[in-house]
């Protein structure tokens, strides 16, 4: 199986869009497991070259079957394919993401949900020593790539900071977080396994700011 994304994964995907039910999916089983088996080919591509600068733990393919207990939607297939790499070792920091649906391909990283110890940590850190992520964050390098700083934050500041504090801005984020797109073309391409690990890559800075951040104390010391 070619690693390499071909149209039928779109137009499967594309058509699950619109025909999101369980007779359909039922008659088309073959479609989702042609699409399926080519996305794991492409997924274990983008495993080996992310080998290639992280140490990765193990990767996670997310299933096409939606829990809908919770959910007021209730329709039982997503209508992308995703996953995901957790890094090696308790002193890598920064999950990866990547996420195939037409029109809205990506790959991104960062910390979703962080524990609120985690999360108190890095305030700590921001609250008197913010520069060093400020200056990753708004270089050159990171900007063109992704943008900006992404993730939910608090209408207000956080318990037990001003709301004046100069680095406010970084305080109220509950979540920390960095995306690039992809074009439906760019996905297709021979070499999207390759740019996809390659965006990853220029993840690292952020990711090692915030692992020295969330394996120190507040005094640098290392946490046991």
């Amino acid at each position: 199986m070619s690693s390499i994304i071909q149209p039928s994964v779109f137009a499967f995907l594309k058509a699950i869009t619109v025909n999101n039910d369980r007779d359909w999916f039922k008659e088309h089983k073959g479609d989702y497991q042609a699409a399926l088996d080519n996305f794991k080919a492409f997924a274990g591509s983008l495993h080996d070259h992310m080998t290639l600068h992280d140490e990765i733990e193990r990767m996670k393919l997310h299933r096409i079957y939606r829990d809908v207990r919770f959910s007021k939607d209730k329709t039982p297939y997503n209508s992308h394919f995703s996953g995901s790499f957790v890094r090696a070792t308790k002193w890598k920091r920064g999950g990866y993401y990547f996420h195939l649906e037409p029109g809205n391909s990506f790959v991104g990283g960062g910390f979703w949900g962080p524990e609120r110890d985690d999360l108190k940590r890095i305030r700590t850190e921001l609250a008197t020593a913010a520069e060093p992520l400020r200056e990753i964050i708004n270089s050159a390098e990171f900007v063109a790539v992704f943008g900006e700083l992404k993730g939910d934050q608090l209408k207000t500041a956080p318990q037990g900071y001003p709301k004046d504090h100069p680095n406010i801005d970084l305080l109220r984020y509950k979540q920390f977080l960095v995306s690039h797109s992809f074009t439906d073309e760019e996905v297709m391409a021979p070499d999207f396994a390759a740019q996809a690990a390659n965006v990853f890559h220029q993840m690292r800075p952020f990711f090692d700011f915030m692992s020295d951040v969330l394996t120190t104390d507040e005094n640098g010391v290392p946490i046991e």
